[in-house]
């Protein structure tokens, strides 16, 4: 990072603008993301696809969840050939107002029995457009926290935008919990589930002033004036880094599947009725558990990002996943209690490994790729393992546990994707000592 003849107290303010910036801009995405989560499994199998019956109508939703990850790389894509060419600061902004409008939109979206078959196609393609904004949002936010970090302080700072992941589902969870307190069930399903969509507005506007304070990222601005404009990112990227790409989806998928069942299934399965093959848990308690127990996801993320500074991207990694794989298929049996502690207990212990693996992901990420590819490098990487990892996590939760009627064999299947992404992580070469504003990676040993 080139800070020649800096203020030092402007470099720590700007420094804190950039954190404040990413940390609310990507809270703010991703309650617009995960406010759909919530709803899929509460709301919208009823209104909007209710002729295909009460159990497809459900995995049709969750696969409404999946479908905008498909878009993600798309997204990613675009945003990373721009961000790379024109700059990460613009993508920053971009994708925050597209989300927004794509999420407020859905909170005025008439339902099947108004309109027809045309509600769920208008769900489903306002749905690609928040895919499409979630593959560029990511990228953007990482590298403009990790590429600002004083020396040694990566994974601290690229923990910013990792927490607004849980920051965004708390936000999101708790909007619903409020709404489900105060409103009786044919309310909140007749207008009430519409609030959390259009209180988007106003939150799009506050991180929208936010962003467009901070400064465009130090490397990237080194990179301008040592270099230009690169010419080509994306062909670029495939042509030295397409190794890099592949580990960085397999890295991500595990997280990112226990993640979404964190997220969305966890509450759907509990607050389903026991005729249903749920718990039968009352909704409220359910869902202010599951953001008690995300507060957990944010402090362990937090805190692994800080210890990957000390002892390393990959080692913390480690640890995350074996603590994932060991608590993937015993949290189970505490959710079956039906005890509203232990649900949350077993919650709360699943985001220790959650938060292991994931607080130090934008710093392994931006130092996996030279810094004219980065932002396409880290994005594409990113979303492909969203597809692999969280994008239908709740309808395989949902197949697996209809098939064999134990919740439990759905850790089996995060067991699986845990082994994958701990092997990934393994074969990645630490590198949290080399610099970050240069075209070439070291990789074992030697530039390319």
């Amino acid at each position: 990072m080139a800070d020649t003849a800096i203020d030092p107290i402007a470099l720590r303010r700007e420094q804190r603008r950039v954190l404040a910036g990413t940390v609310v801009g990507t809270t703010i995405e991703w309650y617009d993301f995960f406010i759909y989560a919530q709803a899929a499994g509460v709301v919208l199998a009823t209104l909007f696809f209710a002729p295909a019956g009460e159990t497809v109508a459900q995995i049709v939703a969750w696969a409404s969840l999946g479908i905008s990850f498909l878009f993600r790389p798309l997204g990613a894509v675009v945003a990373g050939h721009l961000g790379d060419r024109i700059g990460r600061k613009r993508m920053l902004v971009f994708t925050l107002i597209m989300m927004g409008i794509s999420t407020a939109l859905i909170g005025v979206l008439p339902t099947y029995a108004a309109i027809g078959i045309a509600a769920p196609i208008l769900l489903i393609l306002l749905r690609i457009l928040q895919g499409f904004s979630a593959g560029g949002e990511w990228g953007g936010a990482a590298l403009m926290s990790v590429e600002h970090a004083p020396a040694g302080k990566r994974g601290f700072f690229g923990a910013y935008p990792q927490i607004g992941v849980p920051a965004g589902m708390i936000l999101a969870t708790a909007t619903m919990w409020i709404l489900t307190s105060v409103l009786t069930p044919e309310q909140f399903e007749e207008w009430g589930w519409r609030v959390p969509f259009l209180f988007s507005i106003v939150l799009i506007l506050v991180g929208y002033l936010i962003r467009r304070a901070v400064e465009e990222s130090p490397v990237f601005k080194e990179l301008q004036e040592r270099k230009g404009e690169s010419a080509a990112p994306l062909k670029t990227l495939f042509k030295r880094n397409t190794k890099e790409v592949v580990l960085a989806a397999l890295i991500f998928i595990a997280n990112n599947a226990a993640g979404y069942l964190l997220i969305a299934f966890f509450s759907a399965y509990a607050t389903r009725p026991v005729e249903a093959g749920g718990l039968g848990l009352e909704r409220p308690p359910v869902l202010l558990a599951t953001s008690l127990a995300a507060i957990g996801w944010l402090v362990f993320t937090l805190y692994g990002g800080i210890v990957s500074d000390r002892i390393g991207r990959k080692k913390t990694f480690q640890i995350g996943y074996a603590l994932l794989g060991i608590w993937a298929i015993p949290m189970w049996f505490l959710i079956d209690s039906g005890n509203l502690f232990l649900y949350f207990l077993a919650l709360f212990l699943l985001t220790v490994g959650l938060g292991l693996s994931y607080g130090p992901q934008a710093a392994l990420y931006a130092e996996m790729f030279p810094a004219d590819i980065r932002y396409s490098g880290v994005s594409i990487g990113y979303a492909i393992g969203a597809i692999l990892g969280g994008a239908f996590a709740p309808m395989i939760a949902e197949l697996v546990f209809g098939a064999t009627g134990q919740s439990w064999t759905i850790g089996l299947y995060i067991l699986g994707v845990t082994i994958i992404s701990f092997v990934a992580v393994s074969l990645v070469k630490e590198r949290r000592d080399q610099p970050l504003n240069t075209t070439t990676v070291e990789i074992h040993g030697s530039a390319r």
